[in-house]
């Protein structure tokens, strides 16, 4: 009998199911599916029922369908067509029904104010939306109003009213004061729901001008601000003095004191109210008491209690929150305020409504032609929503007819139903408090069974574990569902097997004989499909050895241990946890592969370690306690292994079980949690100890299932946390009855070892799997694809045997049976196996070779028949070996050299081939006997290459302007020799190259003689050969010229036009030549004579650049030593200086300059240290005596001039401005005599000079402030003095002239910062 139950929710939402409801297809909306069938129009995207937008924005009022074929898009508003193409504000999305209204473009939000519902439709039927209201958010200003200070007497009660504009939404109201902070509420002093203010009783500290109101309008991110409220609380003192300040000593005169008042309730007022709440919504209740000293509130519910779990309190227990509330909700909700002089209560009476909610909404339904179906719509709420239905967006009662529609009441009743009957129906539920609607299609379709699940799907479950294999499908009319397993296998009944509606075959208890093809088959009147899926068995993940319980003393080490077995297809990851938390960030913990050590164990270790294996298909988890204990541990419990049980005894004896029960040993303060049987076999395995079974600690019996035809003797090994006891004493033994066997042999193989036979191998039984004596096994074999019987033959408890006289190499299918004497294992399963090979027949033909260049060759052959191969084809071998070289036409020892190419492959590369020589190679194929014959001969040549480098360079006979050059040919030419390449370049004492200078070497020549080359100058050589293809690889040498003891001044490295005369010898054989001249470049662009001029915070860097114009450069720092990446600077244009900034003080720094677009071009580092941030001296100038004389001379010059100006005026003339310039000179910034850093003279003749060149930098590039009180740093960081950009260093004095550049010389050589700093000191 085939069961059904339906799948659970989390196995539902792994698959596509298409289920009947009602003799109906529920077809799911989300299906890739109803892409390919026609579908009436569904709503899946609208705006919210009460639409309120930002009257600054535009509004998007959304709709959005789906249907086959797409729907179209239509809107009224305020109940009447709205007509979209007429207002050009107005557009609607492509593709969609939302609409956009353009606010920012002009428009006014309040002119599209109104009720707006969109209807989507398609040939099968119309869907409509909500009505959605849309209304304009308003943060309307507050009103004017004149405010009156608040005189309050101390412990007086005191309401601040807030009385907020009306907005849409609400605004959210809050206090603060004029520094925009909070006021602080307390059970005194609180904000009610209405947002006014409240004191219970008011304090001198409540006195204050700045209590504000603020409302914050969220929707458009405003907030508006009440005028200030001022509170001003006279306390009972104060009142006296004044009273006292105003009366005589004979009238009687005082204020009461503060007097306590037991609680008035401020809000709500009176003794009952009234609230009416909807059913879902939060129920707010308030009471806010006045009094002294201030009450306390309490909330109950009279005949009830408050709700758990959805009841809160808030506002200092002054507000009741009840969220999600439901009609049992209802009743009076009393609010006691108490303080010590008495109490007050108020009753409100609550009473909740319910909007129309969904009992059951109408779903689609999917029809074959004639079939019968329902839509149900059931709505409830209080007052009871009325049902109205619509089809197609029109009342039912003026809709076209349809004689397979019956309305009854909340159902729909469809009979019969044909093609044109599709539509869609609107279900409308209402009362007073709102309305519920909902689209709902009925879409009649004639469709043959689809089969949704991928084809070949693999599932993968735990052995003992349910396995759950899909069949999704989808049809109209439903399709029926059957399960076969294997492609010819019959269909699946039985109790081990259940059926779900949707489709999925569930096999609760899947075990390794279920794995294998499972088909699933749809079929209906209209047709039918099938599908395979593939299940495979995997071995659950086991602890093998678990962690056992630990007692360690303090700083001692401990290692749990956690070995597992696991399917060997499955990958664990293991991870351990300490109180079921991540491992401490400690060194401490070592994680090995199988165990958890902890060294140097603290107290703060103790705990539970949890062991946790995880896969993708399972999860086992192990724990141990970990005790630490102080040195020397507490001897008074002692902890330990169980002792082992005793007292077995076998009860209860039957053919496959038996009973066996203990009596357990002291558990030595550690409970037992666990009892570990083991059996040994005394007629098969003796002294051998197998696992049983293992049962929980609290047991003491356990029956045992038996194999037969095995003499069984048990022990019992009991387990605590501390670790196993000993095991138990043998009990009696107990020899089971005979029987045929219930397995065949594993891993049985039909493989031949010589050409005329075949030789079947398998995995013999166990002794106690015979299950009887006389074991044997039957060996089965006949040729695979012939009409043949079965060729049997019985032979004893051995493990091969061997078929003579087999053609060679053919398939055999081969079966072995286990039998002993009561009878025969159960049928076996067949292999297929395959009669000895023999070595191949047939060489490979067509053997091509192409050679791809000088050291790499393609050959191809045509394969071998497959019938001529007589074995497993394993690849094909090439042999090819070089019989000369082309250069040399010497032969050697040939040593062959072998490729081989797995499979049926047809080509093959042959690397490593020598340029300029002849192969041979040939082909032949290769099976598991061995290789065939060869294919004949095949001759190819490799092309000339590039030749070695010279064996050789030597450098001789050194004179003071030659040197004689010797070389060897190259071992390896490659071809033929063309020429030899000589380059040369002198390399002065800082290691720099001089110009590079080439020569061109006939290839019969092996010497040279280098004349006219300067004296004591090392020179380095690069000497390389060429054959027609190219030029070989460079060797280099270095020789020097001996020096010139008679004094002769020749040219420097690099002097002149950059260029030396070179003359060169030839050998004997050649005749002489005459001189030749070479004007030579450096071989490669370079950037040298890097410099840098360091002050505290800053440096300029310049260089010296050789290579092609127009080159982009960058500058590269970073601190010296340290392995941060380099930082980057971009020069702009091709300066060749650059002012790195916003360096640190007193720190070394490394740079190197970089060409663009010159791949890896950069020069050598250099290094730099900025200066010491110093202290500016603080000097008393007015001790100075320097000072004194100074402004003695200036003193008396001002004399002097008005002595002149008084003569001069007398005579009516003018003085000069210039002298006026020098009278008036400030001393502070007159320029410096170069010789000893004193003030000098103005000098108007050197206004447009640049500044003088000085010597370099230190060597270690680093200014010293201490050389000079008024060194570059000063100037670079004072307000008259700084590096340009160019490097150029501007300096402003006041006896410039106005019209005089800011910039200063504009000569085409940029004065050097470090010459300009020089030319201070």
């Amino acid at each position: 009998m085939m069961k059904k139950m339906s799948i659970s929710t989390s196995k539902t939402s792994l698959v596509l199911f298409l289920c009947q409801i009602i003799s109906a297809l529920d077809v799911p909306l989300d299906s890739k599916l109803l892409e390919e069938l026609s579908q009436p129009p569904t709503i899946t995207q609208q705006s919210p029922k009460d639409y309120i937008v930002d009257p600054r924005e535009n509004i998007v009022i959304q709709c959005e369908a789906k249907g086959k074929p797409p729907p179209s898009f239509s809107w009224t508003r305020n109940g009447t067509h709205f007509d979209i193409d007429k207002d050009a504000q107005v557009t609607m999305k492509p593709n969609s029904g939302t609409l956009v209204i353009n606010i920012m473009n002009g428009g006014k939000a309040e002119a599209y104010e109104g009720v707006y519902q969109c209807t989507a439709r398609n040939e099968r039927g119309a869907a409509i939306s909500n009505n959605i209201i849309v209304r304009p958010s308003r943060s309307p200003l507050w009103t004017k109003e004149k405010l009156e200070p608040n005189h309050v007497r101390e412990g007086d009660s005191l309401v601040l009213h807030c009385r907020p504009p009306v907005g849409l939404p609400p605004p959210i109201i809050f206090w603060m004061d004029n520094a925009f902070q909070r006021l602080p509420q307390s059970e005194r002093v609180s904000q009610g729901l209405n947002g006014d203010l409240y004191f219970s009783n008011v304090q001198p500290e409540d006195t204050r001008e700045d209590y504000i109101c603020y409302a914050r309008f969220n929707h458009t991110q405003t907030i508006q601000q009440k005028q200030p409220i001022s509170v001003k609380v006279f306390s009972m003192d104060s009142l006296n003095d004044t009273i006292a300040a105003n009366l005589s000593d004979t009238d009687i005169f005082g204020a009461k004191p503060v007097t306590e008042r037991q609680p008035v309730l401020l809000t709500p007022t009176g003794s009952t109210s009234t609230k009416v709440e909807l059913r879902g919504n939060v129920l707010l209740l308030e009471c806010i008491a006045a009094g002294l000293p201030t009450p306390v509130i309490r909330w109950i519910k009279e005949g009830g209690e408050l709700p758990a779990n959805r009841t809160f309190f808030e506002n200092f227990k002054k507000t009741l929150k009840i969220i999600d509330v439901s009609e049992a909700d209802s009743g009076n909700y009393k609010c006691i305020a108490r303080n010590a002089l008495g109490s007050v209560h108020h009753v409100i009476s609550v009473t909740v409504k319910a909007a129309p909610y969904w009992i059951t909404a109408p779903r689609n339904l999917v029809l074959s032609p004639g079939e019968d179906g329902t839509l149900i719509c059931r709505a409830n709420g209080n007052p009871k929503p009325s049902i109205s239905w619509l089809a197609n967006g029109v009342p039912i009662a003026i809709a076209p007819e349809d004689p397979s529609r019956k309305v009854d009441g909340d159902t729909i009743i469809f009979s019969h139903v044909q093609e044109r009957s599709s539509a869609v129906y609107q279900c409308n539920a209402s009362n007073e408090y709102g309305y519920l609607l909902a689209n709902a299609f009925v879409n009649v379709l004639a469709e043959p069974p689809r089969i949704l699940t991928p084809a070949n799907k693999l599932y993968q479950v735990i052995a003992d574990s349910p396995a759950l294999l899909d069949c999704a499908y989808f049809g109209s009319p439903k399709p029926e569902i059957e399960w076969f397993k294997g492609v010819k296998g019959s269909i699946l009944r039985g109790n081990e097997y259940v059926f779900h509606d949707n489709g999925t075959l569930e096999i609760p208890v899947a075990q390794k004989n279920n794995a294998g093809t499972y088909t699933c088959v749809a079929r209906n009147k209209l047709g039918k499909i099938q599908n395979e899926v593939q299940l495979e068995i995997k071995d659950p993940t086991m602890i093998i050895k678990q962690p056992e319980y630990k007692v360690i003393q303090r700083y001692g080490q401990v290692s749990f241990e956690c070995i597992i077995k696991h399917d060997s297809t499955l990958l664990p990851t293991v991870t351990w946890l300490k109180d079921n938390d991540e491992l401490p960030d400690d060194e401490r913990f070592l994680v090995g592969k199988d165990n958890l050590t902890i060294m140097n164990v603290t107290d703060k270790d103790d705990g539970t370690y949890t062991c946790i294996v995880n896969t993708t298909l399972d999860s086992v988890s192990a724990s141990a306690v970990l005790t630490v204990v102080a040195a020397p541990p507490t001897p008074a419990i002692i902890y330990a292994r169980p002792n082992p049980p005793f007292d077995l005894e076998l009860t209860g004896q039957l053919e496959r079980s038996i009973d066996l029960s203990w009596l357990p040993g002291d558990e030595n303060n550690s409970p037992i949690t666990s009892f570990v049987i083991e059996f040994e076999d005394a007629l098969h395995e003796p002294g051998v100890w197998r696992y049983q079974t293992e049962v929980p600690g609290s047991q003491t019996t356990a029956q045992l299932k038996l194999s037969p035809y095995v003499n069984y003797s048990f022990r019992v090994i009991a387990v605590n946390r501390i670790g196993r006891s000993q095991p138990s004493e043998p009990s009696e033994q107990y020899l089971t009855k005979s029987a045929s066997p219930d397995e065949n042999p594993a891993n049985v193989q039909g493989i031949g070892s010589e050409p005329d036979n075949l030789v079947i191998t398998w995995e013999p039984l166990k002794g106690f799997q015979s299950n009887g004596p006389g074991l044997q096994y039957k060996v089965s074999w006949r040729q695979k694809d012939v009409d043949d019987e079965w060729t049997s033959v019985i032979v004893a408890n051995v493990s091969k045997y061997i078929v003579s006289g087999t053609p060679t190499f053919v398939p055999y299918e081969v079966k072995v049976q286990a039998l002993n004497d009561l009878g025969y294992a159960p049928e076996p399963s067949e292999v297929i196996g395959h009669s000895g090979e023999d070595l191949p027949m047939v060489a490979p033909g067509n053997v091509q070779v192409h050679v791809i260049n000088s050291t790499l060759a393609k050959v191809h052959w045509d394969p071998v028949p497959l019938k001529s191969v007589r074995g497993h084809l394993q690849g094909y071998k090439v042999y090819y070996w070089k019989v000369q070289s082309l250069s040399r036409r010497s032969r050697r020892h040939v040593e062959k050299k072998i490729l081989t190419f797995r499979g049926n492959k047809t080509f093959g590369m042959l690397p490593g081939l020598e340029p300029y020589s002849s192969y041979k190679l040939n082909v032949r194929v290769v099976n598991g006997k061995g290789e065939g014959p060869a294919s004949p001969d095949k001759v190819f040549k490799t092309p000339e290459g590039v030749p070695s480098s010279p064996s050789f360079l030597k450098i001789t006979n050194p004179t003071l302007d030659s040197l004689t050059l010797e070389w060897g040919s190259p071992t390896h030419p490659n071809g033929v020799l063309t020429s030899y390449t000589l380059k040369f370049q002198p390399i002065n004492n800082t290691h720099e190259l001089g110009p590079l200078v080439e020569i061109r070497i006939p290839a019969n020549e092996s010497s040279l003689i280098l004349k006219n080359l300067n004296y004591s100058t090392r020179y380095k050589f690069y000497f390389n050969a060429q054959t027609s293809v190219g030029s070989g690889s460079q060797i280099t040498e270095e020789a020097v010229t001996i020096m010139d003891e008679a004094g002769i001044l020749r040219p420097a490295v690099g002097a002149g036009k950059g260029y030396s005369e070179i003359l060169f010898a030839t050998s004997p054989v050649m005749h002489t030549v005459r001189p030749t001249f070479y004007k030579v470049q450096p071989l490669y662009p370079r950037i040298r004579n890097v410099t840098t001029a360091a002050a505290e915070t800053y440096a300029n860097i310049s260089w010296e650049y050789e290579g092609p114009d127009h080159a982009n450069f960058y500058v590269e720092y970073g601190v010296a030593g340290s392995k941060e990446d380099w930082k980057k600077e971009i020069v702009n244009g091709s300066r060749s200086f650059f002012v790195l900034k916003g360096l640190t003080p007193g720190t070394a720094y490394k740079v190197r300059v970089g060409a663009e677009g010159l791949s890896g071009f950069r020069s050598s580092e250099d290094v730099f240290e900025t200066g010491p941030a110093m202290a500016s001296r603080q000097v008393d100038i007015a001790t100075q005596g320097w000072f004194i004389g100074l402004m003695c001379a200036v003193a008396l010059l001002i004399l002097i001039l008005l002595i002149v100006c008084f003569i001069r005026r007398n005579k009516g003339g003018k003085y000069p401005v210039k002298e006026k310039e020098d009278a008036h000179a400030d001393p502070e910034i007159q320029p410096m005599k170069e010789d000893d850093g004193t003030f000098g003279e103005y000098s108007d003749a050197e206004d447009h000079k640049p500044l003088k060149k000085g010597s370099r930098t230190p060597s270690d590039r680093t200014v010293k402030k201490e050389d000079s009180d008024d060194s570059l740093v000063d100037y670079g960081e004072g307000v008259n003095g700084q590096f340009n950009e160019d490097g150029s260093f501007i300096g402003q004095y006041s006896g410039k002239k106005e019209k005089e550049p800011a910039e200063g010389n504009e000569s085409s050589e940029a004065p050097s910062p470090v010459n300009a700093m020089n030319s201070f000191v």
